[in-house]
């Protein structure tokens, strides 16, 4: 099992940024794809983005075109840029490794039902 912490949470304004990073505890297989998925109180979690092993982004509706997924291997990093923030992406992230199979098999809802997730890193917006 491999271990994730994220990083990077904060309370911010709306049309703000933020940057989150997620390490993970070991070098991860080949056949691994990597995401975020988020949940705000009172509500389901829900898939935020993913990366496939050949560089393949995937977002949900709700954040296309404002966040972006991407990973730096060398250092086993995962991140997430956030740009124009809403009050509704306020919700604690967390990232988690899934087997690219569930991936390509279940969408984002392979990283809430089959990944490895850590702690998770608050995301606060004001309006």
């Amino acid at each position: 099992q491999v271990h994730m912490v994220e990083s990077g949470g904060g309370s911010v304004q709306a049309g703000g940024s933020l940057r989150l990073s997620c390490v993970a505890s070991r070098s991860l297989p080949p056949a691994t794809a990597l995401g975020w998925f988020r949940q705000a109180p009172g509500k389901q979690r829900e898939g935020v983005a993913a990366l496939d092993t050949d560089g393949r982004a995937t977002y949900a509706d709700s954040v296309k075109g404002r966040f972006a997924i991407s990973r730096d291997v060398a250092k086993n990093t995962l991140y997430l840029q956030m740009d124009s923030l809403k009050p509704e992406d306020t919700a604690m992230y967390y990232c988690t490794a899934v087997l690219r199979a569930y991936l390509h098999d279940y969408g984002l809802t392979a990283l809430m039902d089959y990944g490895d997730e850590g702690q998770g890193t608050q995301v606060t917006v004001s309006s």
